[in-house]
Protein backbone atom coordinates (compact mmCIF):
# COMPACT_ATOMS: atom_id res chain seq x y z
CA UNK A 1 0.00 0.00 0.00
CA UNK A 2 1.45 3.31 -0.82
CA UNK A 3 2.32 5.96 1.73
CA UNK A 4 -0.19 8.35 0.18
CA UNK A 5 -3.06 5.88 0.71
CA UNK A 6 -2.08 5.36 4.36
CA UNK A 7 -2.00 9.10 5.09
CA UNK A 8 -5.40 9.53 3.43
CA UNK A 9 -6.99 6.96 5.73
CA UNK A 10 -5.48 8.61 8.80
CA UNK A 11 -6.84 11.95 7.75
CA UNK A 12 -10.25 10.41 7.24
CA UNK A 13 -10.15 8.79 10.70
CA UNK A 14 -9.02 12.08 12.32
CA UNK A 15 -11.88 13.95 10.65
CA UNK A 16 -14.41 11.36 11.83
CA UNK A 17 -13.12 11.52 15.39
CA UNK A 18 -13.13 15.27 15.29
CA UNK A 19 -16.72 15.29 14.03
CA UNK A 20 -17.78 12.93 16.87
CA UNK A 21 -16.06 15.09 19.47
CA UNK A 22 -17.80 18.23 18.17
CA UNK A 23 -21.16 16.44 18.16
CA UNK A 24 -20.64 15.18 21.71
CA UNK A 25 -19.65 18.66 22.89
CA UNK A 26 -22.73 20.17 21.28
CA UNK A 27 -24.95 17.47 22.84
CA UNK A 28 -23.55 17.92 26.32
CA UNK A 29 -23.28 21.66 26.49
CA UNK A 30 -26.17 22.88 24.34
CA UNK A 31 -29.44 24.01 26.14
CA UNK A 32 -31.92 21.20 26.66
CA UNK A 33 -35.37 21.59 25.19
CA UNK A 34 -38.29 20.19 27.14
CA UNK A 35 -41.97 19.84 26.75
CA UNK A 36 -44.00 22.82 27.93
CA UNK A 37 -44.77 22.38 31.67
CA UNK A 38 -48.17 22.94 33.19
CA UNK A 39 -48.85 26.30 34.91
CA UNK A 40 -47.72 26.36 38.57
CA UNK A 41 -50.53 27.26 41.01
CA UNK A 42 -49.70 28.59 44.50
CA UNK A 43 -52.08 27.22 47.14
CA UNK A 44 -52.87 29.08 50.43
CA UNK A 45 -52.81 26.17 52.87
CA UNK A 46 -54.44 28.29 55.58
CA UNK A 47 -57.63 28.06 53.57
CA UNK A 48 -57.48 24.30 53.59
CA UNK A 49 -56.95 23.94 57.37
CA UNK A 50 -60.13 25.09 59.12
CA UNK A 51 -59.68 26.14 62.78
CA UNK A 52 -61.63 24.23 65.39
CA UNK A 53 -64.64 26.15 66.72
CA UNK A 54 -64.06 27.91 70.06
CA UNK A 55 -66.30 26.41 72.72
CA UNK A 56 -68.26 28.93 74.75
CA UNK A 57 -68.10 28.76 78.52
CA UNK A 58 -70.48 29.67 81.34
CA UNK A 59 -68.84 30.16 84.74
CA UNK A 60 -65.94 27.99 83.60
CA UNK A 61 -68.08 25.14 82.20
CA UNK A 62 -68.43 24.37 78.49
CA UNK A 63 -71.94 25.30 77.44
CA UNK A 64 -72.35 22.31 75.14
CA UNK A 65 -71.83 19.89 78.05
CA UNK A 66 -74.10 21.40 80.72
CA UNK A 67 -77.71 22.19 81.45
CA UNK A 68 -78.63 25.21 83.61
CA UNK A 69 -81.64 24.94 85.90
CA UNK A 70 -82.95 28.22 87.38
CA UNK A 71 -85.26 28.52 90.38
CA UNK A 72 -85.93 30.34 93.67
CA UNK A 73 -85.38 29.29 97.26
CA UNK A 74 -88.64 27.99 98.72
CA UNK A 75 -89.76 28.60 102.28
CA UNK A 76 -87.75 26.50 104.79
CA UNK A 77 -85.73 24.98 101.93
CA UNK A 78 -82.06 24.19 102.55
CA UNK A 79 -79.09 23.39 100.33
CA UNK A 80 -79.19 19.65 101.03
CA UNK A 81 -82.79 19.50 99.83
CA UNK A 82 -81.75 21.24 96.60
CA UNK A 83 -78.60 19.21 95.85
CA UNK A 84 -79.37 15.64 96.92
CA UNK A 85 -81.78 14.93 94.01
CA UNK A 86 -78.84 15.70 91.69
CA UNK A 87 -76.46 13.04 93.04
CA UNK A 88 -74.62 15.14 95.62
CA UNK A 89 -74.09 13.08 98.76
CA UNK A 90 -74.71 14.49 102.27
CA UNK A 91 -71.01 14.17 103.14
CA UNK A 92 -70.04 16.37 100.22
CA UNK A 93 -72.72 18.93 101.12
CA UNK A 94 -71.34 19.03 104.67
CA UNK A 95 -67.81 19.60 103.37
CA UNK A 96 -69.07 22.37 101.09
CA UNK A 97 -70.84 24.08 104.00
CA UNK A 98 -67.61 24.04 106.02
CA UNK A 99 -65.28 25.46 103.36
CA UNK A 100 -67.79 28.13 102.26
CA UNK A 101 -68.17 29.82 105.67
CA UNK A 102 -65.46 32.49 105.12
CA UNK A 103 -67.30 33.61 101.96
CA UNK A 104 -70.95 32.74 102.63
CA UNK A 105 -72.74 30.70 105.27
CA UNK A 106 -75.02 28.26 103.45
CA UNK A 107 -77.35 28.22 106.45
CA UNK A 108 -78.29 31.81 105.62
CA UNK A 109 -79.91 31.31 102.24
CA UNK A 110 -83.14 33.30 102.11
CA UNK A 111 -86.59 32.57 100.76
CA UNK A 112 -87.29 33.83 97.22
CA UNK A 113 -83.63 34.44 96.37
CA UNK A 114 -82.57 33.24 92.91
CA UNK A 115 -80.32 30.23 92.41
CA UNK A 116 -79.02 28.11 89.50
CA UNK A 117 -77.91 24.51 89.25
CA UNK A 118 -75.31 23.61 86.62
CA UNK A 119 -75.93 19.99 85.64
CA UNK A 120 -74.12 17.43 83.50
CA UNK A 121 -75.79 17.11 80.12
CA UNK A 122 -76.56 13.40 80.44
CA UNK A 123 -79.27 11.13 81.77
CA UNK A 124 -77.91 11.22 85.35
CA UNK A 125 -77.98 15.04 85.65
CA UNK A 126 -75.27 15.28 88.32
CA UNK A 127 -74.85 18.80 89.75
CA UNK A 128 -71.52 20.39 88.84
CA UNK A 129 -72.14 23.71 90.65
CA UNK A 130 -74.67 25.58 92.77
CA UNK A 131 -74.97 29.32 92.07
CA UNK A 132 -76.73 31.48 94.70
CA UNK A 133 -77.68 35.16 94.48
CA UNK A 134 -77.77 36.67 98.00
CA UNK A 135 -78.74 40.05 96.56
CA UNK A 136 -79.23 41.84 93.26
CA UNK A 137 -75.56 42.82 92.95
CA UNK A 138 -73.59 39.61 93.44
CA UNK A 139 -73.65 35.84 93.09
CA UNK A 140 -71.70 33.00 94.71
CA UNK A 141 -70.53 29.88 92.85
CA UNK A 142 -70.23 26.67 94.88
CA UNK A 143 -68.21 24.26 92.73
CA UNK A 144 -69.27 20.65 93.37
CA UNK A 145 -66.70 18.78 91.32
CA UNK A 146 -63.76 16.78 92.69
CA UNK A 147 -62.07 19.92 94.01
CA UNK A 148 -64.65 21.79 96.12
CA UNK A 149 -64.27 25.56 96.17
CA UNK A 150 -66.38 28.71 96.50
CA UNK A 151 -66.03 32.05 94.69
CA UNK A 152 -67.92 35.34 95.00
CA UNK A 153 -68.64 37.47 91.93
CA UNK A 154 -70.08 40.93 91.32
CA UNK A 155 -72.71 41.23 88.62
CA UNK A 156 -72.17 43.67 85.81
CA UNK A 157 -74.11 46.83 86.66
CA UNK A 158 -75.04 49.73 84.39
CA UNK A 159 -75.62 53.29 85.57
CA UNK A 160 -78.43 55.11 83.78
CA UNK A 161 -78.88 58.87 84.07
CA UNK A 162 -82.49 59.74 84.90
CA UNK A 163 -84.48 62.84 85.74
CA UNK A 164 -87.98 63.26 87.10
CA UNK A 165 -90.26 66.18 87.89
CA UNK A 166 -93.74 66.68 89.24
CA UNK A 167 -96.38 68.83 90.83
CA UNK A 168 -97.80 67.57 94.11
CA UNK A 169 -101.57 67.13 94.33
CA UNK A 170 -101.85 64.39 96.98
CA UNK A 171 -98.64 63.70 98.90
CA UNK A 172 -94.99 63.88 97.89
CA UNK A 173 -94.57 60.14 98.34
CA UNK A 174 -97.66 59.11 96.38
CA UNK A 175 -97.15 61.61 93.55
CA UNK A 176 -93.50 60.65 93.07
CA UNK A 177 -94.25 56.93 93.10
CA UNK A 178 -97.08 57.48 90.61
CA UNK A 179 -94.56 59.09 88.26
CA UNK A 180 -92.20 56.14 88.44
CA UNK A 181 -89.98 57.01 91.41
CA UNK A 182 -88.94 54.30 93.84
CA UNK A 183 -89.45 54.57 97.60
CA UNK A 184 -85.66 54.79 97.93
CA UNK A 185 -85.53 57.85 95.68
CA UNK A 186 -88.34 59.57 97.64
CA UNK A 187 -86.59 58.96 100.96
CA UNK A 188 -83.21 60.14 99.73
CA UNK A 189 -84.75 63.26 98.17
CA UNK A 190 -86.44 64.07 101.48
CA UNK A 191 -83.12 63.67 103.30
CA UNK A 192 -81.43 66.12 100.88
CA UNK A 193 -83.90 68.92 101.69
CA UNK A 194 -84.74 67.73 105.20
CA UNK A 195 -83.70 70.98 106.92
CA UNK A 196 -84.89 73.39 104.21
CA UNK A 197 -88.40 72.01 103.71
CA UNK A 198 -90.94 70.71 106.25
CA UNK A 199 -92.09 67.65 104.31
CA UNK A 200 -94.80 67.03 106.88
CA UNK A 201 -96.50 70.25 105.83
CA UNK A 202 -96.37 69.92 102.08
CA UNK A 203 -98.74 72.20 100.20
CA UNK A 204 -100.82 71.36 97.14
CA UNK A 205 -98.97 72.31 93.92
CA UNK A 206 -95.53 72.27 95.56
CA UNK A 207 -93.05 71.22 92.83
CA UNK A 208 -89.93 69.09 92.57
CA UNK A 209 -87.21 68.10 90.09
CA UNK A 210 -84.43 65.53 90.55
CA UNK A 211 -81.34 64.54 88.55
CA UNK A 212 -80.21 61.07 89.62
CA UNK A 213 -78.78 57.70 88.60
CA UNK A 214 -80.47 54.32 88.47
CA UNK A 215 -78.42 51.15 88.91
CA UNK A 216 -79.50 48.44 86.47
CA UNK A 217 -78.50 44.75 86.77
CA UNK A 218 -79.81 42.07 84.41
CA UNK A 219 -82.09 44.69 82.81
CA UNK A 220 -83.73 45.32 86.18
CA UNK A 221 -83.52 48.52 88.24
CA UNK A 222 -81.98 47.43 91.55
CA UNK A 223 -81.29 50.74 93.26
CA UNK A 224 -80.60 54.45 93.16
CA UNK A 225 -77.07 55.66 92.61
CA UNK A 226 -75.86 59.23 92.86
CA UNK A 227 -78.29 62.14 93.12
CA UNK A 228 -76.64 64.91 91.11
CA UNK A 229 -79.03 67.66 92.09
CA UNK A 230 -82.53 68.57 93.12
CA UNK A 231 -85.06 71.38 93.19
CA UNK A 232 -88.07 71.97 95.41
CA UNK A 233 -90.58 74.81 95.37
CA UNK A 234 -92.44 75.18 98.68
CA UNK A 235 -94.60 78.13 99.80
CA UNK A 236 -93.37 79.96 96.67
CA UNK A 237 -89.78 79.62 97.88
CA UNK A 238 -87.30 77.84 95.60
CA UNK A 239 -84.59 75.54 96.93
CA UNK A 240 -81.71 74.06 94.91
CA UNK A 241 -79.38 71.24 95.94
CA UNK A 242 -76.07 70.56 94.18
CA UNK A 243 -74.00 67.44 94.85
CA UNK A 244 -70.31 68.21 95.31
CA UNK A 245 -67.29 66.52 96.89
CA UNK A 246 -64.60 68.77 98.33
CA UNK A 247 -62.41 65.93 99.53
CA UNK A 248 -64.51 64.67 102.45
CA UNK A 249 -67.20 62.79 100.60
CA UNK A 250 -70.25 63.91 98.66
CA UNK A 251 -72.52 66.52 100.21
CA UNK A 252 -75.29 68.86 99.04
CA UNK A 253 -74.96 72.64 98.87
CA UNK A 254 -77.22 75.57 98.01
CA UNK A 255 -76.57 78.23 95.38
CA UNK A 256 -74.36 80.19 97.78
CA UNK A 257 -72.25 77.16 98.67
CA UNK A 258 -73.77 76.58 102.11
CA UNK A 259 -74.21 72.96 103.15
CA UNK A 260 -77.77 71.65 103.18
CA UNK A 261 -76.80 68.91 105.61
CA UNK A 262 -76.98 69.54 109.32
CA UNK A 263 -75.33 67.77 112.21
CA UNK A 264 -78.56 65.72 112.55
CA UNK A 265 -81.06 64.12 110.21
CA UNK A 266 -84.50 65.66 110.22
CA UNK A 267 -86.24 62.46 111.37
CA UNK A 268 -85.27 59.06 112.84
CA UNK A 269 -87.20 57.10 110.19
CA UNK A 270 -87.40 57.53 106.45
CA UNK A 271 -90.23 59.64 105.10
CA UNK A 272 -93.38 58.77 107.02
CA UNK A 273 -96.18 60.50 108.92
CA UNK A 274 -96.14 62.48 112.18
CA UNK A 275 -99.02 61.38 114.39
CA UNK A 276 -98.23 63.61 117.32
CA UNK A 277 -95.98 66.63 117.65
CA UNK A 278 -94.04 68.06 120.58
CA UNK A 279 -96.60 69.68 122.89
CA UNK A 280 -96.89 71.04 126.41
CA UNK A 281 -100.44 69.69 126.66
CA UNK A 282 -101.72 66.66 124.77
CA UNK A 283 -104.55 64.22 125.49
CA UNK A 284 -102.81 60.88 126.06
CA UNK A 285 -104.54 58.06 124.15
CA UNK A 286 -103.70 55.45 126.82
CA UNK A 287 -103.84 57.43 130.07
CA UNK A 288 -106.94 59.32 128.90
CA UNK A 289 -105.80 62.61 130.36
CA UNK A 290 -103.97 65.73 129.29
CA UNK A 291 -100.22 65.83 129.87
CA UNK A 292 -97.14 67.21 128.17
CA UNK A 293 -95.73 65.29 125.22
CA UNK A 294 -92.06 66.21 124.93
CA UNK A 295 -91.38 64.18 121.81
CA UNK A 296 -92.46 63.74 118.20
CA UNK A 297 -94.26 60.54 117.16
CA UNK A 298 -93.53 59.10 113.72
CA UNK A 299 -95.96 56.43 112.52
CA UNK A 300 -94.38 53.61 110.51
CA UNK A 301 -94.97 49.88 109.91
CA UNK A 302 -93.69 47.50 112.56
CA UNK A 303 -90.08 46.55 111.88
CA UNK A 304 -89.19 49.76 110.02
CA UNK A 305 -85.52 50.59 110.76
CA UNK A 306 -84.96 53.46 113.22
CA UNK A 307 -81.78 55.39 112.51
CA UNK A 308 -79.50 57.51 114.65
CA UNK A 309 -80.00 61.13 113.57
CA UNK A 310 -76.35 61.93 114.22
CA UNK A 311 -72.98 60.57 115.26
CA UNK A 312 -72.68 59.78 118.94
CA UNK A 313 -72.30 57.26 121.74
CA UNK A 314 -75.11 55.10 123.15
CA UNK A 315 -75.81 56.04 126.76
CA UNK A 316 -78.85 53.75 127.31
CA UNK A 317 -80.29 50.74 125.47
CA UNK A 318 -82.86 48.77 127.45
CA UNK A 319 -86.52 48.20 128.31
CA UNK A 320 -88.64 50.33 130.65
CA UNK A 321 -92.30 49.98 131.55
CA UNK A 322 -93.49 53.14 129.78
CA UNK A 323 -90.71 53.66 127.22
CA UNK A 324 -90.71 50.05 126.08
CA UNK A 325 -87.51 49.14 124.24
CA UNK A 326 -85.53 52.33 123.72
CA UNK A 327 -82.10 53.74 122.89
CA UNK A 328 -80.63 57.04 124.04
CA UNK A 329 -77.61 58.63 122.32
CA UNK A 330 -75.28 61.38 123.53
CA UNK A 331 -74.05 63.27 120.47
CA UNK A 332 -71.81 65.83 122.16
CA UNK A 333 -71.81 68.10 125.18
CA UNK A 334 -74.90 69.92 123.88
CA UNK A 335 -77.23 67.43 122.20
CA UNK A 336 -78.78 64.05 123.08
CA UNK A 337 -81.61 62.08 121.43
CA UNK A 338 -83.88 59.21 122.49
CA UNK A 339 -85.97 56.68 120.51
CA UNK A 340 -88.88 54.90 122.26
CA UNK A 341 -91.33 51.97 121.78
CA UNK A 342 -89.03 49.84 119.59
CA UNK A 343 -90.15 46.34 118.70
CA UNK A 344 -86.51 45.39 119.23
CA UNK A 345 -83.16 47.07 119.74
CA UNK A 346 -80.57 46.53 117.00
CA UNK A 347 -77.77 44.06 117.65
CA UNK A 348 -74.73 45.59 119.31
CA UNK A 349 -76.54 48.57 120.84
CA UNK A 350 -75.28 48.92 124.42
CA UNK A 351 -73.89 51.77 126.56
CA UNK A 352 -70.56 52.94 125.15
CA UNK A 353 -71.27 51.82 121.56
CA UNK A 354 -70.31 54.43 118.95
CA UNK A 355 -72.92 55.02 116.23
CA UNK A 356 -72.83 56.92 112.95
CA UNK A 357 -75.48 59.19 111.48
CA UNK A 358 -78.06 57.05 109.65
CA UNK A 359 -77.03 53.80 111.37
CA UNK A 360 -79.90 51.46 112.33
CA UNK A 361 -80.27 51.37 116.12
CA UNK A 362 -83.63 49.59 116.42
CA UNK A 363 -86.97 48.83 114.78
CA UNK A 364 -90.41 50.44 114.99
CA UNK A 365 -92.84 48.76 117.34
CA UNK A 366 -95.38 49.46 120.09
CA UNK A 367 -93.69 48.31 123.30
CA UNK A 368 -94.31 50.24 126.50
CA UNK A 369 -97.11 52.80 126.78
CA UNK A 370 -98.18 52.86 123.14
CA UNK A 371 -101.35 52.12 121.17
CA UNK A 372 -99.83 51.49 117.76
CA UNK A 373 -96.57 51.09 115.86
CA UNK A 374 -94.52 54.27 115.98
CA UNK A 375 -91.30 55.76 117.31
CA UNK A 376 -91.39 58.57 119.85
CA UNK A 377 -88.36 60.75 119.09
CA UNK A 378 -87.05 63.00 121.86
CA UNK A 379 -84.39 65.69 121.66
CA UNK A 380 -82.30 67.36 124.38
CA UNK A 381 -80.31 70.59 124.10
CA UNK A 382 -78.15 71.52 127.08
CA UNK A 383 -80.09 69.03 129.21
CA UNK A 384 -83.53 70.44 128.34
CA UNK A 385 -86.04 68.66 126.07
CA UNK A 386 -86.91 70.78 123.02
CA UNK A 387 -88.92 70.42 119.83
CA UNK A 388 -86.53 68.76 117.30
CA UNK A 389 -88.43 70.32 114.39
CA UNK A 390 -87.90 73.85 115.69
CA UNK A 391 -84.42 73.75 117.17
CA UNK A 392 -81.72 75.48 115.12
CA UNK A 393 -79.04 72.95 114.23
CA UNK A 394 -75.60 74.12 113.03
CA UNK A 395 -74.89 73.26 109.38
CA UNK A 396 -72.00 71.23 108.07
CA UNK A 397 -68.94 72.80 106.48
CA UNK A 398 -69.63 75.13 103.51
CA UNK A 399 -67.69 75.12 100.23
CA UNK A 400 -64.06 75.91 101.00
CA UNK A 401 -62.44 78.80 99.15
CA UNK A 402 -60.00 76.59 97.21
CA UNK A 403 -62.95 74.55 95.85
CA UNK A 404 -65.19 77.51 95.03
CA UNK A 405 -64.35 77.75 91.30
CA UNK A 406 -64.89 74.02 90.77
CA UNK A 407 -68.13 74.16 92.72
CA UNK A 408 -69.47 77.10 90.69
CA UNK A 409 -68.82 75.20 87.45
CA UNK A 410 -70.64 72.15 88.79
CA UNK A 411 -73.46 74.30 90.17
CA UNK A 412 -74.03 76.08 86.85
CA UNK A 413 -74.21 72.76 84.99
CA UNK A 414 -76.65 71.18 87.45
CA UNK A 415 -78.88 74.24 87.78
CA UNK A 416 -79.10 74.58 83.98
CA UNK A 417 -80.11 70.94 83.68
CA UNK A 418 -82.74 71.30 86.41
CA UNK A 419 -84.15 74.47 84.87
CA UNK A 420 -84.45 72.73 81.49
CA UNK A 421 -86.91 70.17 82.87
CA UNK A 422 -90.54 71.09 82.33
CA UNK A 423 -93.34 69.92 84.57
CA UNK A 424 -95.57 67.16 83.19
CA UNK A 425 -99.11 68.05 82.23
CA UNK A 426 -100.38 64.54 81.56
CA UNK A 427 -99.04 62.53 84.52
CA UNK A 428 -96.07 61.29 82.49
CA UNK A 429 -92.45 61.46 83.56
CA UNK A 430 -90.47 64.24 81.90
CA UNK A 431 -86.74 63.72 81.23
CA UNK A 432 -83.82 66.04 80.57
CA UNK A 433 -80.08 65.50 80.24
CA UNK A 434 -77.04 66.91 81.99
CA UNK A 435 -74.83 68.57 79.36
Amino acid sequence: MSIKKIRGRHIFIYLALFTLIIAAWVFIFSPKTSKPSEEIVLVDTTQLIKPLPVKEKYLGFYKDSIEVLESRIKRNQNVAEILQPYNIKPQKIHQLAQISKPIFDLRKINTNRNYKLILDLDSIKTAKAFVYEPNAFEFIVFNLQDSLYVTKHLKEADTVQKEISGIIYNSLYQDMVDRGASAELVNRFVDVFGWQVDFFRIQKEDKYKILYEEIVVDDQVVGIGKIHGGFFEHFNSQYYAVNFDQGKGEDFFDLEGHSLRKAFLRAPVEYTRISSRYSGRRFHPVLKRYKSHLGTDYVAPRGTPIRAVGDGVVSEARFKKYNGNYVKIRHNGTYSTQYLHMSSIAKGMRPGTKVKQGQTIGYVGSTGLATGNHVCYRFWKNGVQVDPLRVKIPPSEPILENFLDDYNQQKNKIVAALDSISYPQDNKVVFARIQ
